[in-house]
């Protein structure tokens, strides 16, 4: 006998035919059909799948030793979470990142594909919800507004967790580098002008800890998403969950998790605030110009290779031109530069979601995780890209800058303390009208002999405070 292709399931809008092998349910089957908006499924973020079954788990738990429900079926919804976690029926999660309800079509998708799971595992088919209910079971003392931003929030701790390790590793990288070229005597430029001379190795440092401080913020923003408002139910009252279910559910997140998740002070506050995914955003777009910027100077002191500054010279990853044979682009900052573009864009999407909240609930929470995840995972890639295939590959034009060191009019600076601002000023003059290196034009007026001058090329008194001699 041949298997049946569907099986029957119902709704309070009515009756529905589901695929026979599918684990998600009619709920899940209309927000497919009502939300056909980015062709993206919530599959595409298994930390937020993870974390969903994560919350679900810990509700069971509480559930059960509050006699909210049977072991039996408890043990069977915990195993089907354990299930979820594991990377089992990531598929079945089916729903549109993208969606109407505050998270609740994610959700039902969550407690259905987890009853059917359970269902199977206490040897009944699919679809049995007289015996297992995705609402009255694997939902039970929760709804949306507390489940759907506790798993965000858990979800969002853990990207997180790679994108401090993909930002240490590009930090370590132009440390790294900043090394190599500490010796690496350049004129710094400010305006887009020449300045005064500095290292190459200074340089890159800068970078280092301009991402090194970024890493700091991100943490302190991570801290500001710990806390949770699981078991404020609808809209923080903790209607239908039984006392201490809250305080319980919660200390079983953290231990399952390894998170420390907190339970918040004020559950009716929790729910309808978005202020922590706000704070996180901003720091978002912080990392993301701070990275735009770094690439913006490694396209500008890449460019050439003999028209432009020329300073350093990146990797060559690919062919820049289907036009002119040669050319090489700088391929890796560019593409760094427009995922900082994007994370900018969603910090605008999360500011304008969080801010349309009303009363108490915020209905757009699935679009500020989205830009979150998205922003989150782009940044993550962009790092470890920009190490791989640029910044470890960088190398320093040693020519070229030491030609421009000895030609540069600005190393008159560095003879203020020595010579005095006038006689420094009528060097600078007259090199710049005949053109003559700075240590000819030294010797000629009588100043200082060349060899004097070149003697104070040196990085140590080039680049770092004078220290006075006093006798």
């Amino acid at each position: 006998m041949t298997a049946p292709a569907f099986r029957l399931e119902h709704d309070f809008l009515g009756e529905k035919k589901i695929p026979a092998d599918a684990y998600w349910g009619v709920h899940s089957a209309r927000a497919v059909e009502n939300f056909p908006i980015s062709g993206t499924r919530i599959s595409a973020m298994p930390d937020l799948i993870r974390a969903l079954a994560r919350v679900k788990k810990a509700a069971v738990r509480a559930n059960a030793d509050l006699g909210a429900i049977d072991r039996q079926r408890a043990g069977a919804i915990v195993m089907a979470c354990d299930d979820v976690v594991a990377g089992k029926l990531h598929d079945q999660f089916v729903v549109d990142v993208i969606q109407g309800g505050a998270g609740t079509s994610t959700n039902m998708n969550a407690n259905e594909v987890i009853a059917n799971l359970a269902l199977e595992k206490l040897g009944h088919d699919k679809g049995r919800y007289d015996v297992l209910h995705p609402n009255d079971h694997v939902n039970a003392s929760q709804s949306t507004n507390d489940v759907y931003p506790t798993a965000v929030r858990l979800a969002l701790w853990n990207a997180i967790e790679r994108l401090l390790d993909a930002m240490a590793y590009v930090r370590a990288g132009f440390e790294a580098k900043a090394g190599e070229f500490r010796e690496v005597l350049k004129i710094g430029r400010t305006q887009l002008q020449d300045a005064v001379p500095m290292t190459l190795g200074q340089e890159f440092m800068t970078y280092a800890v301009m991402i090194g401080e970024d890493e700091a913020r991100v943490r302190e923003a991570r801290k500001l998403i710990q806390e949770i408002n699981l078991g404020a139910t609808a809209i923080g009252t903790g209607i239908n969950a039984p006392g201490g279910y809250a305080e319980l559910a919660c200390r079983y997140l953290a231990e399952d998790s390894g998170i420390p998740v907190e339970k918040a002070s004020d559950l009716i506050e929790a729910t309808q605030d978005t202020g922590a995914f706000v704070q996180l955003s901003g720091v978002l777009k912080r990392v993301a110009t701070k990275l735009s910027k770094i690439c913006n100077d490694l396209r500008l002191l890449s460019s050439g290779p003999q028209a432009g500054f020329g300073d350093i010279k990146l990797p060559p990853r690919q062919a820049g031109s289907s036009i002119m044979p040669g050319k090489v682009n700088p391929v890796i900052p560019e593409v760094v530069n427009q995922v900082a573009f994007e994370v900018i864009g969603n910090d605008v999407t999360v500011t304008m979601a969080s801010e349309a909240g009303q009363l108490q609930l915020n209905a757009f929470e699935p679009i500020m995780g989205w830009a979150l995840f998205k922003s989150i995972s782009h940044l993550t890639n962009a790092c470890i890209t920009l190490q791989d295939h640029c910044v470890a590959g960088i190398e320093a034009n040693h020519a070229l800058l030491a030609r421009r060191v000895r030609e540069s009019v600005t190393l008159v600076t560095a003879l203020n303390p020595i010579i005095g601002y006038e006689k420094a000023a009528l060097i600078a003059k007259t090199a710049i009208v005949t053109g003559a290196p700075i240590a000819d034009v030294a010797e000629s007026l009588g100043i200082m002999k060349a060899s004097e001058l070149e003697a104070l090329l040196v990085p140590d008194r080039l680049t770092q405070p004078v220290r006075l001699d006093h006798g």
